[in-house]
Formats: structure tokens, C-alpha cells, sequence
């Protein structure tokens, strides 16, 4: 086991969160860069995965129908894999499962913006503004993702 997923696991063991992002700067495996201020007045879905974790695979296709249906107009979606000790592997597996949305690998970097997450699969939606609106450790769906951001649309108060 690499000593990133070592950490990872343990990190999930222990229940820590992912620390609120501010706003984030990552590169996907096309190289296209992602900024989160670049995605003002939309919503933005970030779903950290992995190969190994069975759930995330079952969402995989959700994510991606959601996508489909909402990108790039309405919503951006970006994956975060966290087990990368083969790039181009994670990359094969990812589109396998039909991972049609931008992926982008874990490294230092993307830690360091994002946190460790408490468990896999984790979703965080981030708001038209840039605000964190939504998380959830467990796997997510079209609708629930829908439901997810029509909730955090409606006025508060």
C-alpha cells in the first residue's frame, strides 16, 4: 500500500473532515486548469474516489450522468482520485467506469487545498458565489445531487 493511501486510510479511521476550501487551483489529467474562482455563478460538485473503493464506482456513472445533463452551463464536476502510484492506470480505470467529467489526481498540492476526506466516496458542492453549500461521505446520486443544490439554492431565513 503506498504511503499516501497508508495516511489516508488512517485519516479515515480517525474521522477527520476535509478542511473548507477557500478556493482551489488544480490540474487535470489533460492538463486543463481548474480554479474555483474561474466557476463564479455556477455551481461546482468535487467527488473524491478511488479504484479501490467500491462505492465510488457505483456513483462514477451518476456523477456523470448529472454532468452530462448540467455541465458546463449550470454546474462543473471534477473528480479527485486519491490513489495515483499509476497515473496513467487510475486515468484507464476511470474512464472504464465512465468517468466522463475532468479528473484530477491527489497530490500534495490538491491535500493541501482540500484536506484528507473522513471516508470514500466524499462530495463537497461549492455554490454560484464560491461558498462551501454542501458535503457528504457516502455516495451520492443525479437526483441526490440535484436535491443537493436545489436545498442550497432556497433563501435562507
Amino acid at each position: 500500500m503506498h504511503l499516501k493511501t497508508k495516511a489516508f486510510v488512517i485519516a479515515a479511521v480517525l474521522g477527520l473532515g476535509i478542511a473548507p476550501a477557500l478556493a482551489f487551483d488544480v490540474t487535470d489529467t489533460d492538463g486543463k486548469r481548474h480554479r474555483l474562482e474561474d466557476y463564479r455563478g455556477k455551481w461546482v460538485v468535487v467527488n473524491f474516489w478511488a479504484t479501490w473503493c467500491t462505492p465510488c464506482i457505483k456513483e462514477i456513472p451518476e456523477i456523470a450522468e448529472f454532468s452530462r445533463a448540467n455541465a458546463p452551463s449550470r454546474a462543473v464536476v471534477l473528480g479527485i482520485a486519491l490513489d495515483v502510484d499509476d497515473a496513467e492506470r487510475t486515468k484507464q480505470f476511470a474512464k472504464k467506469f465512465g468517468h466522463a467529467y475532468p479528473l484530477v489526481l491527489e497530490d500534495e498540492r490538491t491535500e493541501k487545498q482540500f484536506g484528507r476526506a473522513k471516508g470514500l466516496p466524499t462530495t463537497v458542492i461549492f455554490d454560484p458565489a464560491g461558498r462551501r453549500a454542501w458535503d457528504r461521505t457516502g455516495t451520492v446520486t443525479r437526483k441526490s445531487l440535484e436535491e443537493a443544490i436545489a436545498a442550497a439554492a432556497k433563501p435562507k431565513g
